[in-house]
């Protein structure tokens, strides 16, 4: 797996961060939005930060003193690139599934 898919991966692998990332769908965030919907200190927000910018799924600017995270639409890209990759394997298993149970029933 590439690099960039493996910190993509490991980004989604938390569930802290997947809900990091429904917060940020709704609106752009400092450090210090996100952490108030968390029971967690400010630098552990800011770690889960990092991972997902890493990930490539958020975006960082700086906005003054502040930093502004950002969903990153295109780092969904590769998830969603992985996903149909296995989703037509299985479109593919099951329609020979399916011609293979109809030829069994016709020989009956």
């Amino acid at each position: 797996m590439p690099h960039a898919e493996q910190n993509t991966f490991r980004a989604l692998a938390d569930p802290t961060r997947r809900d990091i990332l429904r917060h940020l769908a709704s609106q752009d965030m400092t450090i210090a939005q996100v952490a108030q919907n968390f029971d967690m200190t400010r630098a552990a927000v800011k770690k889960h930060l990092t991972v997902l910018s890493d990930g490539g799924l958020i975006t960082v600017k700086a906005r003054g003193r502040e930093k502004i995270n950002t969903l990153n639409k295109d780092g969904f890209a590769l998830i969603f690139d992985w996903f149909s990759y296995f989703d037509a394997f299985w479109d593919d298993r099951l329609s020979d599934l399916k011609s293979a149970i109809e030829k069994d029933q016709k020989n009956d």
